[in-house]
């Protein structure tokens, strides 16, 4: 046997017969991507100890008033003589029962924080998955139905036309009430924002998809399942959802961002949550009048409206790099 068929032989013998390395997921492929995306880990971090302080603060909060967001602590003994706490300075002196102080009321401010970013993010996340289902829905039937493409696309850019802000401010003015007298006055605000958000924000995720519709529908494998009879329904559900998921999800992080900003707006403005019911805008709402004595009273709220959205935004950056495979990579 020649030297070089004794080279070859071994050479052959290991790649038939020796150990193989296991091929990658893609899961692990995406998290590989995500990992690497430094605003996206800062973001995702930031998100998640914001959800936990508002869920769970709460419980280990050491206020006896944590769970009463809306009760009041009028008088105080200081000096022998009793004041407002209400109107103390937090910064003058602090005092570790109200860490960040308290309202004009003398409500604790930290406690209707939490409680406020409790009414925020469910307002955010339930107009967020409505937002979605609207938009994932007209998206998907508007780019696989071609007959449809045109009257659903038409609609899409009447909503995109409309002023969105003057025209949910019309709207709660005009159903607030009746939903307030049928639910009651909280369950019925948190329905109509939640309705007029979602509704008013599924347009992107409708032009995404249908986007992405448009090019999957005329993949193989879509044509072969055509091909042998499939249903058209059973071809949206088992074929073309499940590979335009990855914009939905970034639209689902983006749109959480959205919701919170429209729901603050609108607290503020006072078209909102009643005014003992404690959300972030209102809490803005109720601070602004006394804003040049306590500024402190604005910037709590407003700094974790930003920092939510800023780490909701960093997080759908990073989910939109890590999903992508044409990014994935890079």
């Amino acid at each position: 046997m020649t030297e070089a068929a004794k080279d070859k032989t071994p050479q052959h013998s290991s790649v038939q017969g020796g150990p193989t390395t296991a091929p990658r997921s893609q899961l692990r492929d995406v998290w590989d991507q995500f990992k690497s995306h430094r605003g996206a880990l800062f973001g995702g971090c930031l998100f998640l100890l914001i959800v936990l302080g508002v869920v769970v603060g709460p419980y280990v909060y050491w206020n006896d008033a944590k769970f009463l967001p809306t009760g009041r602590d009028f008088i105080k003994l200081r000096d022998m003589r009793p004041i407002y706490h209400a109107l103390w300075d937090p910064s003058a002196k602090m005092d570790w029962a109200y860490p960040l102080g308290t309202d004009n009321l003398g409500r604790d401010t930290l406690a209707r924080l939490m409680f406020g970013g409790r009414v925020s993010l469910a307002v955010g996340m339930a107009a967020m998955i409505l937002a979605l289902v609207l938009g994932s829905f007209i998206g998907v039937i508007a780019g696989y139905f071609k007959k449809l493409d045109g009257i659903l696309m038409r609609m899409t850019d009447l909503f995109l036309a409309l002023p969105l802000l003057p025209m949910i401010l019309v709207a709660a003015v005009l159903f607030r009430e009746a939903l307030s007298k049928s639910i009651g006055p909280e369950g019925g605000v948190f329905v109509l924002i939640v309705c007029l958000i979602g509704i008013t924000s599924w347009m992107p995720t409708a032009r995404i998809v249908r986007g992405d519709v448009l090019a999957i529908k005329e993949r193989e494998f879509v044509l072969a399942a055509r091909s042998i009879g499939t249903k058209p329904r059973s071809i949206i559900t088992r074929h073309i959802l499940p590979n335009v998921l990855s914009p939905i999800m970034v639209s689902a992080t983006l749109g959480i961002a959205t919701a919170i900003i429209t729901e603050s707006a609108l607290s503020f403005l006072g078209f909102g949550f009643p005014p003992d019911f404690p959300t972030w805008g209102r809490l803005l709402n109720d601070a602004v009048d006394r804003m040049t004595l306590f500024p402190e009273r604005v910037l709590w709220p407003g700094i974790l409206i930003s920092l939510t959205v800023l780490s909701v935004n960093y997080l759908g950056d990073g989910l939109r790099d890590a999903l992508d495979p044409r990014i994935r990579g890079r």
